[in-house]
This record gives structure tokens, sequence and C-alpha cells, in this order.
């Protein structure tokens, strides 16, 4: 079995628009339109069989209807094998009902993503979210390190997140990118065996340039396999999820690209699936 532990797909509507626009901005080649059917697409040729989507709340109001979407269509996904996440904004003050909803309707986890919304990971706000989503068995995701799109601050920052494990103490605490976007000395050295999961989200192989753009993006690649293995190991392949931020990484080149590393077959296994079904739990019925 292989789960994707981190995609993005857009509603038909402003699918196109939108990923040419967030393309633009972070100079990267899209794989795909990023609509649901070409991430049905996408998971049937690269043997794909779950998803994890997950929303970005660039506004407070857009949690209440996004939310209520995923539950309501809960089921319709999940017979797609995609696994829907809820979201938040740091601003969300009905945050505690927005969870308690998510919880009810049976979503598994939420979304955070502190350079989008503007607002250090270790503020306040985020952190009474965590610990609300924590009380309610939710698991929380959260992009970081730098964003490709965004230059002028890291958002989520090692030493943020340290001081959120310190202050909250979260148990189910995914950070994306293998624990911080090209971070990952840092991470290696400050944050690898802490009590969260990384994601390998857009974190090996090449960057490949938007060839409508001039400007290449800000990096060219990202871990080689043999620092991708070193930092693994060291956080622990158990706390590892297999994760590509589709369509921003090709599914099918991730699974080959992983599979053809370094690893044992049970650290793969645990990397492809087994982390992320324990993380997942009772609620999730693969």
């Amino acid at each position: 079995m292989i789960i994707d532990f981190h995609i993005h797909t857009f509603p038909d509507k402003i699918a196109s628009r939108t990923i040419t626009m967030l393309a633009g901005k972070c100079h990267c080649k899209p794989y795909s339109d990023s609509s649901l059917g070409a991430q049905v697409d996408s998971m049937k040729r690269a043997g794909v069989d779950w998803s994890v989507a997950l929303p970005v709340m660039t506004k407070p109001e857009q949690s209440l209807k996004l939310n209520t979407s995923f539950i309501e269509n809960r089921e319709w996904y999940l017979e797609q094998g995609i696994i829907p996440f809820g979201g938040l904004h740091p601003d969300n003050k009905d945050y505690k009902d927005e969870i308690k909803k998510l919880k009810e309707g049976g979503i598994l986890g939420i979304k955070l993503h502190p350079a989008y919304q503007s607002v250090p990971f270790d503020d306040i706000r985020y952190m009474r979210i965590i610990e609300c989503a924590c009380e309610n068995g939710l698991i929380v995701l959260t992009h970081a390190g730098w964003d490709i799109g965004i230059y002028d601050r890291n958002y989520c920052s090692v030493p943020q997140v340290l001081n959120v494990l310190k202050t909250v103490r979260p148990d189910k605490l995914v950070l994306a990118h293998m624990g911080g976007w090209a971070d990952w000395k840092i991470v290696k050295q400050d944050l690898a065996g802490a009590p969260v999961w990384f994601d390998t989200a857009f974190s090996i192989g090449p960057v490949v340039k938007n060839p409508t753009c001039e400007e290449p993006p800000i990096v060219d690649h990202n871990l080689s396999d043999e620092d991708f293995v070193k930092l693994a190991r060291k956080h622990g392949t158990d706390r590892i999820l297999f994760a590509t931020d589709y369509p921003w990484a090709d599914q099918a080149d991730y699974i080959q690209r992983i599979q053809g590393m370094k690893l044992t077959d049970e650290e793969k296994e645990q990397i492809f699936s087994r982390n992320a079904l324990a993380l997942l739990g009772d609620g999730f019925k693969a």
C-alpha cells in the first residue's frame, strides 16, 4: 500500500487559474492543473492507494465554508481515494467550534500554513488551535521551513517548532517538507528525533523550473538521496510519512526515487504506508 500524505487539489472551476498563479509565484513547474480528476489519474498511474488532500486557508472566513464542504462530501472523497483534511486560519475566533465540527464530521486532521497565513508558527493563536486539535484527537499538519514562493521570512523555523513542542506538547504534529523546507541542516542538528512526524513532500530530487517564467526557482535541488536517508534515519524512519506535495511533484517519480534509495524493505514499508496508517488510527479504514 502507498499513502501520499500531502497533496493539493482544487475545484475544477478554479483549478487551472489557481495553479497557474501559484506556479508563477514560485517559478516551479506544476505536474497537472490540480483538478480532482487529474489527481485521481495521477494516483492510478503511480499506484497510490490513498492521498491526503490539504487545504490552505488564506482568510479566516474560508474555514467555515470549506470545512463544511469537506464534511458533507467526505464519503465521496473517500470513494475517489482522497482523505480530506480540514483547515484553519489563526484568526478563526471560532476555532474550537470548527475543530469540534470536523471531529464529529469524521475529518481526521487539519492543515496550517504559517507562510501563506503570514503568522509565526509559535504565535499563541496557532498554539491554541494545536492544543484544541490534540484534545480532540485530530492530526495537525503544518507547512514547515521556508516557502519557495515567500522569501521575506521563515514563518515556521526550527526554534519556533521547538517552542511549540515545549509549550503545547502535541501528540499528532506533522511537519511538512522533512521538518523544514530548505532548512534541513538545522532540522537534522536540532529537531531530528523530536516527537513529531516529518512528511517527504517536495523535499527530494530536482526543483524543476516553470517554463513560462524567465527566472528560475530560488533553489534548483532539494535533498540528495544520501542526505534524505541520513535525515530520515536520524529522525527515525517510523516517523517519516511518504508525501509528494502534488501537483508540485510527480507521484510516480517520487515513488521511484524512494524505491531506489538505500533503505531497507522494512523502512520503505514504514514510509510508504505503515506510519500513515498508525497515525490515521481507527478513524480510517483502508
